[in-house]
């Protein structure tokens, strides 16, 4: 596994762990697991919960969510791969895409809620593993040969200093390194603080929709992975994210009956605030959406001061 591995080695002989692991499992349950038949209500076909990728003023939300698997795909070069790992790997629409028209012998998708792994077992799909774990806890059984996050980083920290934050991302992106072959590719999508810091609306999020998450800046994610990863292409695709949120409130209310039925009234009109309160941050910038393409550098540096 090349330098990196020593890097792991080197970690848990010295018997350290991560410095903010971020949301835990509870924290994660807390959202997640309201259950699958709530989240189809305003979901697309494939359960995509993260921004999609618009290209054009009549794309559906499924046609977009599609494009932002395909972004990803294409980004890390993945397809063709023997092993692609899935951080926060949701309902499985990645890991099924990369399988059913990819050519990937085995993608490995990570989840912390027990719903979405039982949702993806029960698709039977050859080629597909999925594991309750978290990245931190992760210990693959063989190196990687591509890697890809779509909306999961903002759970890698939980409220703190930008210094605590850097320093657990930074041990995210050094056990990255080490799982990834030689010139392996990685591809990541997520949240991140814009114009402002967090606010009454950011207070709304933590408190009622993801407890124990604290959104990173880019500066950050660039702090942590100096020196390990070069940072090939960053998007800021806010607008993408605007109209994924106005998609899901849309669908959320025509679907209200139901949702109520199914989690009761006090939590769908919490959705709607999120998905209002969202959506606005986007379009002003508060928050950004960030889609960034890393590759594993030849010669790393481990030892930068971050």
């Amino acid at each position: 596994m090349g330098k990196g591995g020593s890097v792991r080695g080197d970690r848990a002989a010295r018997g350290t762990t991560t410095p903010n692991p971020g949301a835990s499992k509870a924290g994660i349950s807390f959202h997640y697991d309201l259950g699958n038949e709530f989240f189809k209500l305003f979901l697309d076909r494939e359960c995509c919960y993260s921004c999609a990728m618009y290209e054009n003023e009549s794309d559906s939300l499924e046609t977009a969510q599609q494009r932002k698997l395909e972004y990803h795909i294409q980004q890390a070069r993945a397809g063709g791969a023997a092993r692609v790992l899935d951080i926060g790997c949701g309902w499985g629409a990645l890991q099924k895409k990369l399988v059913a028209e990819h050519g990937v012998k085995l993608a490995v998708g990570l989840t912390l809620s027990e719903n979405q792994a039982e949702w993806i077992r029960a698709m039977g799909l050859p080629g597909v593993e999925v594991r309750v774990e978290s990245w931190s806890d992760h210990t693959p059984a063989a190196p990687y040969e591509a890697i890809i996050s779509i909306g999961a980083f903002e759970h890698f920290a939980r409220p703190s200093s930008r210094e605590t934050r850097v320093r657990g991302y930074r041990d995210f992106f050094e056990r990255c390194y080490s799982w990834l072959n030689p010139g392996g590719w990685m591809s990541l999508q997520s949240i991140g603080l814009g114009t402002v810091d967090r606010g009454v609306e950011g207070q709304f999020i933590a408190e009622n929709i993801f407890p124990e998450s604290d959104l990173p800046r880019l500066g950050e994610i660039a702090d942590a992975s100096e020196g390990i990863f070069e940072v090939v292409l960053v998007r800021n695709d806010r607008a993408d994210y605007r109209r994924t949120n106005h998609e899901f409130l849309d669908r959320l209310r025509k679907n209200r009956d139901a949702a109520v039925k199914l989690v009761g009234e006090p939590t769908v009109r919490t959705f709607e605030k999120y998905f209002r309160v969202s959506a606005a941050g986007f379009s002003r910038g508060t928050t950004n959406l960030y889609r960034i393409t890393f590759r594993r550098l030849a010669h790393p540096r481990f030892d930068i001061a971050l």
